[in-house]
């Protein structure tokens, strides 16, 4: 029987569907099949990469300061170490009112209107359950009285930390410096610096051996909540303490260089002729490096920045002074080396000697008659000098003076450190646009004009003189007793050498020695040296006419620096010395007695150890 329309058109929609439904059910299985292909990706082959991806989202990683290495002297004495403090800080999102806060712990501790600031700046910057610093060095009353108002204080925090201090105070302050608060321009990619307990080192060898100091910062995983807050810990890496540092400074020695200058200003240096190290190394006045710890204050800084004699300022490497007679040990060598003076060469001072259209001055105003080089430097005549300067000229002068140390750094392992300055033609010419004269020759002669040395360049000075002409450096840090000869030789003469620290030994022991009068009683501590003394303004023959020369007469500011070089003992020299005091007026009066006591303290404390 012939099927109808009806049912042919039924059974066509049918197969349609059927087709439909068999190309939707390909699809999804397909679908299906990707969707599993993906999980599988997902979930066995790139497990582990998301399981890392899921882990950093919940783990958070927190660092911990290490403890910083102590600064000792070379006996073990601490000049800087860490001590337990007690501080405060605020929570702002369980303060409330911060500002109001704030207020009411002013009541309890003196908080600066700058720490209030800071406070405020700083929570408007980070997460605000994040506690900020507001107060450092708790005293016990300060913690009990926060202890008895804690209801009051909702998100207020006593911690304990570790502070740094520094037990010599300013005896010490410009030899290690001090730690302070990172600032934004020393931050790197090291995330410990921006820890808010981090402390950097700012100057000092706190600054040159920071590295060292600081260690290695301990770490903590903790599991943290979406915004960052820590749940729990889950594992502790501890800390790396940072490694002690010892100098070469005796502790006992820099505090009786400091208190022989009591009120004056100036500098001093104490060293090993043999190693380099130094022992003492004094700039006065000094400042507390305590202050800079906690961050200092604006009104302490502003005091510290305007004092007119430059507390700050580590004058022992960075004071720069024309090193006046002391300069004539240099002058004697470059003359004898050149050949065209002898020990024996004599000229006659009448007290001032005349070239072309200048008149250049002995100190003494009667002259010293005729002296050969050894009288010249025991008596420190200026005219023999002059006389010398003339005949060999500033080239040789210059070169001798770069040999023994000047007008360039030493390297010492101190910030700071400028190099003073030994003119030459060629400087004139390119720093003044001006042609040296033969009265700038003269005058470099005697260590004034535009020479220019600090008291750490006067002291390896003495030092490489006196250990046999060998290039010794200055260091901070221990070395092991080497002789001298393992530095470079400069190439001096043995025989000219001599006649130099022969004539040093009568500046302080021949009835016309310059500082016959500070030399050191017992024979075995005996110590040679040179006086000098620096004009800081040049006197005028009007002033000269009316007598007006006495540096108690002058302000000041107007007074003559006092210098002196040593070293002892005469007859195996082991510690060299230089002092410089501001405006002290004459070398043997001011300075030598400082170095005399500063060298007979060194030498009696090298025999008590070795005994």
């Amino acid at each position: 029987m012939r099927k109808s329309a009806a049912d042919r058109h039924t059974q066509r929609r049918l197969q349609r569907l059927s087709r439909r439904a068999l190309l939707l059910g390909a699809a999804q299985a397909g679908g299906f099949l990707v969707l599993a292909g993906r999980m599988y990706q997902l979930q066995v082959q790139e497990a582990d990469r998301y399981r890392t991806l899921a882990d950093k989202n919940r783990i958070g990683l927190r660092l911990e300061v290490a403890t910083r290495g102590l600064i000792l002297d070379r006996y073990d004495r601490p000049m800087a170490l860490n001590q337990t403090a007690y501080r405060v800080a605020v929570v702002p999102e369980e303060a409330g009112d911060l500002q109001r806060l704030l207020e009411r712990l002013d009541r309890l501790v003196p908080l600066t209107e700058e720490q209030r600031e800071r406070v405020l700046v700083t929570a408007r910057r980070q997460r605000s359950f994040l506690p900020i610093i507001a107060y450092e060095d708790l005293t016990w009353q300060e913690i009990a009285r926060i202890g008895v108002h804690t209801a009051d204080l909702p998100g207020v925090e006593v911690s304990e930390t570790k502070q740094r201090v520094y037990p010599e105070g300013e005896v010490a302050a410009h030899l290690v410096g001090y730690v302070g608060a990172v600032s934004e321009q020393e931050l790197t990619a090291d995330p410990v610096l921006a820890l808010p307990d981090f402390r950097i080192g700012k100057s000092g060898v706190e600054r040159i051996y920071d590295r060292q100091l600081r260690g290695e910062a301990g770490r903590r995983q903790v599991e943290v909540n979406a915004v960052g807050r820590t749940i729990r810990d889950l594992r502790r890496i501890p800390e790396t303490p940072g490694e002690n540092l010892q100098l070469s400074i005796d502790v006992e020695l820099q505090k009786l260089g400091v208190e022989r200058f009591g009120e004056q200003t100036g500098a001093a240096v104490v060293m090993n002729v043999h190693t380099g190290e130094i022992l003492s190394l004094v700039s006065r006045p000094s400042y507390d490096p305590g202050l800079f710890v906690g961050g200092i204050s604006r009104q302490d800084w502003e005091r510290l920045i305007k004092a007119p004699d430059a507390p700050l300022v580590n004058k022992a490497i960075a004071g720069q002074y024309a090193p006046g007679s002391t300069f004539k040990m240099i002058v004697a060598l470059a003359a004898l080396e050149s050949g065209l003076i002898k020990p024996s060469t004599d000229f006659f001072c009448t007290g001032a000697l005349e070239v072309g259209d200048g008149r250049f001055h002995c100190w003494r105003r009667g002259g010293h008659g005729r002296v050969d080089l050894h009288n010249a430097v025991v008596q420190s005549c200026d005219v023999y000098f002059y006389e010398v300067a003339r005949r060999i000229g500033i080239a040789r002068i210059a070169a001798m003076a770069r040999r023994l140390g000047f007008g360039s750094r030493l390297g010492i392992d101190l910030p700071g450190e400028l190099s003073g300055l030994m003119p030459d033609k060629e400087w004139k010419r390119e720093r003044l646009g001006q042609p040296w004269q033969i009265g700038d020759s003269l005058i470099a002669g005697i260590g004034q004009g535009y020479v220019l040395a600090t008291p750490l360049q006067l002291a390896v000075m003495t030092a490489r003189l006196v250990n046999g002409g060998h290039a010794i450096t200055p260091r901070l840090t221990q070395a092991t007793e080497l002789p001298a000869a393992v530095f470079p030789s400069l190439e001096l003469a043995e025989k000219d050498l001599a006649v130099v620290v022969k004539s040093m030994i009568g500046v302080t022991n021949e009835p016309k020695g310059t500082a016959s009068s500070a030399q050191i009683p017992a024979p075995a501590f005996r110590m040679g040296g040179k006086t000098g003394t620096s004009q800081v303004r040049r006197i005028s023959a009007r002033e000269r006419r009316l007598g007006v020369l006495r540096n108690e007469d002058r302000p000041r500011e107007h007074r003559d620096h006092a210098l002196f070089v040593g070293f002892a003992p005469i007859a195996a020299p082991v510690f060299a010395t230089s002092v410089i005091v501001e405006h002290g007026g004459g070398g043997s009066k001011v300075a030598a007695p400082i170095a005399r006591d500063l060298l007979l303290e060194a030498q009696i404390r090298a025999r008590q150890r070795r005994a």
